[in-house]
This record gives C-alpha cells, structure tokens and sequence, in this order.
C-alpha cells in the first residue's frame, strides 16, 4: 500500500453512514467503501438504500448494508445500532449525515411539527446515536463520531431559523462528547457549504448566483468535494484531531 493509501486507510473498519442513499451521504459512503471499509446506508427509504448499497458493493467489493431509518424518531435507534453490530460485530466509524431543512413562508406560520421535526432530525437522533454507537466505540478503545453540520449554524439566514439552531446545536453537542468519550473515541463536526446535491434543485439560481459571489471561491460545491474531509477524520489521518470543525464552505466571510 501507498504512503497515502495507509495514511487514509479503513480497511477492516465498519462505518455507518446516516441519509446515505443520496447526495453528500451517498458520496461519503462510496468514499469509505473505496477506503477499504464496509458500510452501513441508513436513510427513510429502504428501496433508496438498497439501490445505493448494491451499487456501492459492485464498484468497490466491499459490504454495504441497507437499513431503513428514521433517525428523527428516538425508538427506532437502539434497534438499528443492535442491528448493525449483530451482522459486523463492531463499528468503528459513525457519520451523523441525515438532516432537513424545510421551506416556511414567515415565522409565525413555522407549526410546533415542522420545528420538532427539524430538532429531532438534525440534534436529537444524532444525540441518540452517539450515546449509542459512542459508549460501544469507549468500550472497544477507538472509533470516530463525524457530525455533519452546515454552514448556516454560523451564518444562519432568516429562512432557515430552527434548521440553524438545530445544527448549532450539533456543533456543541460535538465539543462536549469529544470531552466525554476521549481519549480513545474522537468526535468532530465536518461542517458543510452550499453543495449542488439533489436539493439544488429547488434554489432561485439568479438569486444563488448573487449571493454566492460574496465567498471566497464563489461557487457552489460539488458533493464529491466533501470527500477529503471526511476520509481525514474518519481515517487515522486525523489521530490528533477531536472536538474539531472542519469548515468545507468554498470560504464564506
């Protein structure tokens, strides 16, 4: 193996990969696969899930297993880790990916479900998940906790109000687990830009074309370019790196 390739290397290491059937998810998890590692693809929709797993499986050879999760809903979390561990016995990298952030006309007609929904999404299922997977990884002496966060939970905009509280949110919950499981069990927020994902698809494009101009490379991201973030602190790359944001924004002020 490479110099490169040992650096980044999972081979043998199990990861789970939440909203992994699509977009930065999807990337990231034929990433690790690449990287030697089988995976875990846990999204809503199991058909999207076994489609990404079987794809997954035929480029890189290795184990994908799909899993149909709802990570907003507390009961279904113990079930899904106790599954994960009967099949591959261990997991050894968890990647918080799945999240939402629905559109609203004005505040006051945000409705007390839509702002559960967005917590229980984008904060409490990935606190769940942690205190699940990460007492396992404590125990086991090593594993990594990536939460993915956006942009927005430092420079929220008023259309988006409870989906950047709800990552802010994520962004703290980091900083204390990466107290509370080290020193073998390292946790990190990979904190993301506007990506060109599925989602895109909804945007103003004249209006996007204004506002990106005000970042330093003034575009939009493509999801593959999340990839080397992620494998830096999924992989033994990033041994010294805990209670870190690492920033993939294409620069914003």
């Amino acid at each position: 193996m490479s110099y490169l390739g040992d650096l980044f290397t999972l081979s043998g290491r199990v990861v789970i990969i939440t909203g992994g059937s699509r977009g930065l998810g999807r990337e990231m998890a034929l990433a690790c696969a690449h990287a030697g590692a089988d995976v875990v693809i846990a999204s809503r929709k199991l058909d999207a899930c076994e489609q990404a797993a079987a794809e997954i499986e035929k480029e890189t050879g290795r184990q994908a297993m799909p899993y149909p999760l709802h990570v907003g809903r507390w009961d279904q979390a113990e079930p899904f880790v106790d599954a994960v561990y009967s099949r591959f016995g261990q997991v050894d990298v968890l990647i918080n990916n799945a999240g939402m952030s629905p559109l609203y006309d004005t505040l006051s007609g945000v409705s007390e479900q839509l702002f559960d929904s967005v917590l229980n999404l984008n904060f409490k299922g990935p606190f769940r998940l942690c205190a699940l997977v990460g007492e396992r990884m404590v125990a086991a002496g090593r594993g990594s906790i990536i939460n993915v966060s956006s942009s927005g939970s430092i420079r929220p905009t008023g259309s988006i109000i409870p989906y950047a509280g709800a990552k802010a949110a994520l962004n703290a919950m980091t900083e204390g687990l990466a107290q509370e499981f080290g020193p073998h069990v390292r946790v990190n927020t990979l904190m993301s830009g506007t990506m060109f994902t599925d989602v895109s698809r909804a945007w103003d494009m004249d209006a996007f074309s204004v506002s990106i101009k005000r970042i330093a490379l003034q575009r939009g991201g493509q999801p593959s370019e999340i990839v080397g973030a992620a494998l830096y602190l999924a992989s033994d790359a990033s041994s010294y790196t805990t209670g870190a944001t690492i920033r993939v924004d294409g620069g914003i002020p």
